[in-house]
């Protein structure tokens, strides 16, 4: 029997949505938008020399037909482009009114949003009272701190030391529907964080906010905060069974590496490995090594997007890129026959562009393990509807095999 793994690499956008100009970064439009374009010419350029050096090095997702898809997706070309891709591939398109997560990943596993996520706005403060009250209460704190759109790095800079006096948790948004809290896993206590986002997700979930976060951090005042890599999303569950529901139901079984068991409400899924992405990519070549006949592994590799993309680090950016470009060339040669690799992502994070939220663009589909080809230009939906038919699982919703 087949089996199938779907890796997200998070925030990897080629640019070309054909409705960007109606998604923004502040008072600018996503119009333009393009994270690995503006990578690649700014390694070209020379801006991208820390910790690496000259231009942009992806052989082995080139191969599998990544310059080709951007050029497909955006009319840029990718300096080095492979000519002739050894593997199938295709740009994407989402139809969900979204840049963010939830909107991504529910798309790719067979399910568009059916419905507009709630956004705060960007102004201090941010959540209206009776929210914030509520919250203060299920702490059992005087207040919150934060009550504004900000950045999860630059904030603790701001409030982590007032955090730490006043025991009070850190609460911020961003363009994305969600509702964040920062708090110190030491003085504030960890566990005591996710029971309170556990506890408020419930109402933030009935107002159709997306996700409530919890962003744990350690640190001082003096030697600066750090966030952890003990991040927890409580999302809303999915309406509807998605692709993870389809491969259970049929019999596979279904594992999770990285945030996936958070977004999808650990629903339809039998096994959840987390840690640092390098620890994911451990992970992965386990799953390959490992994972049954029939099964579905769906990993997600974070930190091109929160390390990198949102705090707008080009050069920190490149390097994740390349790294996991030359995990991705080992992890082929480790493939069983008959396994589908595909290889794709749930929105951009454009590092150059202004702000410092997600940037609504087109995704490569690269496909290893089947012969070589283009798909062209696909929905999300059909990520799904494809590995459901390579995986001979019957397929609901709207997405059609590209197979």
């Amino acid at each position: 029997m087949p089996r199938a793994f779907l890796v997200v690499m998070d925030s990897v956008g080629i640019g070309g949505a054909p409705d960007a100009g109606k998604f923004f970064n502040g008072d600018l439009p996503d119009l333009g938008a393009n994270t690995l374009a503006h990578i690649a010419q700014a390694c070209a350029a020379g801006r991208a020399d820390e910790g690496r050096s000259g231009p942009l090095h992806l052989p082995n997702l080139e191969r599998l037909g990544l310059g080709a898809a951007m050029r497909l997706a955006s009319s840029v070309p990718f300096p080095g482009l492979d000519a002739d891709p050894q593997g199938l591939w295709g740009c994407a398109r989402e139809l969900s009114r979204g840049k963010d997560t939830p909107s991504g990943h529910w798309e790719l596993a067979g399910l568009p949003v059916p419905w507009d996520w709630h956004y705060f706005p960007d102004q201090a403060p941010s959540f209206p009272e009776a929210l914030t009250a509520f919250v203060a209460e299920q702490a059992g704190t005087g207040g919150i701190l934060g009550n504004c759109h900000a950045s999860g790095t630059v904030i603790l800079d701001t409030l982590g030391a007032e955090h730490m006096r006043t025991g009070k948790p850190i609460c911020y948004t961003s363009a994305d529907s969600v509702f964040q809290i920062a708090a110190h896993e030491e003085t504030f206590g960890l566990d005591r964080l996710l029971e309170l986002c556990k506890a408020i997700a419930p109402r933030l979930h009935a107002m159709k906010v997306g996700r409530v976060i919890a962003r744990p951090f350690i640190g001082s005042a003096e030697q600066g905060f750090t966030r952890t890599t003990n991040r927890r999303d409580f999302a809303i569950t999915t309406p509807a069974p998605v692709l993870t529901n389809w491969v259970q139901d049929a019999g596979g079984r279904v594992h999770a590496i990285g945030k996936i068991g958070d977004i999808f409400s650990m629903s339809g899924i039998d096994t959840l490995k987390k840690g640092s992405d390098a620890r994911l990519m451990e992970h992965l070549f386990h799953a390959v090594e490992t994972a049954e006949q029939g099964s579905l592994t769906f990993a997600n590799f974070v930190e091109f997007d929160s390390m990198h993309g949102h705090t707008r680090d080009i050069p920190g950016y490149a390097r994740a890129l390349e790294w996991f470009d030359a995990e991705i060339g080992r992890l082929q040669g480790k493939l069983h026959k008959g396994d589908m690799l595909l290889l794709t992502a749930d929105h951009g994070n454009d590092p150059s562009w202004p702000g410092s939220d997600h940037t609504r663009e087109q995704v490569p589909v690269l496909i290893a393990g089947l012969d070589a080809g283009t798909i062209g230009q696909v929905k999300f939906a059909d990520v799904a509807a494809s590995i459901a038919a390579h995986l001979n699982v019957p397929a609901q919703g709207p997405g059609k095999s590209f197979l």
